[in-house]
């Protein structure tokens, strides 16, 4: 009596060098009620377990809210102190200072010889921040200079910064970072808010968009290829780009 036995084909995959075996790969699904809750939960825990700003970082940013003045988020806010403390950094660029929120976190973490400054064209704004400058004991390491910005970077002296902080006129965001990226040390960073755009610039393009959102979107891929930097976008607050000039 025969017996027909099928033989099974094998198919032998390549294992990668020196037997390591390949990471399967995950796909995460860019939307879902369950990743979007664990976000919110993550950064609840994360809330609690910072400890607060300052007293008067605090009065400042309560001031800001109340009065509806564009402020960063407390997280970008620590992410630049951080910044500032782990670079050491003497000589840091800000445009845009409204209330000085984010120009207080970083003049907080500055070293002793470290001088800031930040472009408002704001008079009645910066006046507030100067008040806050003061009272934290900082108003001389941080000059103001009260017209656009774009027309200060046009003479503008200083060379080799740090840091450069962006938070000012979004329609305006290429042309800043054309002309602060040369100002920049090597290895100095550039720092961007609002990337994000609060939700929008991640939003399918629509004819009724705003200007705003269209150049925020826009920027965002010119930041991401810029040739001088090596850059990133981080979703801290707003969306948070930061870029080292390599070159």
């Amino acid at each position: 009596m025969s017996v027909s036995v099928s033989k099974k084909t094998s198919t032998t995959r390549a294992l990668p060098p020196y037997g390591i075996r390949a990471p399967r790969l995950r796909q995460v699904p860019a939307r879902g009620g369950r990743q979007t809750s664990t976000i919110v939960r993550d950064l609840a825990y994360l809330t609690r377990l910072h400890r607060e700003p300052s007293p008067l970082l605090l009065e400042l940013e309560q001031h800001g809210l109340r009065e509806g003045i564009p402020i960063v988020d407390r997280a970008a806010g620590r992410f630049l102190s951080v910044l500032v403390h782990c670079m050491q950094a003497n000589r840091v660029l800000e445009l845009g200072t409204a209330y000085g929120y984010s120009t207080l976190w970083m003049a907080l973490a500055l070293p002793p010889a470290g001088r800031i400054w930040t472009i408002d064209p704001d008079m009645h704004r910066t006046e507030i921040a100067t008040s806050y400058f003061r009272r934290a004991g900082v108003d001389d390491r941080i000059e103001i200079i009260n017209q656009p910005a774009l027309e200060v970077l046009e003479w503008f002296p200083q060379r080799n910064l740090d840091i450069v902080f962006i938070d000012a006129i979004k329609t305006e965001y290429g042309a800043y970072l054309d002309a602060v990226v040369p100002l920049l040390k090597r290895s100095g960073i550039v720092v961007i808010d609002n990337l994000l755009w609060h939700g929008r610039a991640a939003e399918t393009a629509r004819p009724s968009d705003d200007p705003d959102t269209v150049a925020i979107r826009a920027f965002n891929r010119t930041f991401l290829n810029y040739p001088e930097l090596d850059a990133t976008i981080v979703p801290i607050g707003d969306g948070i780009g930061i870029g080292a000039r390599i070159n």
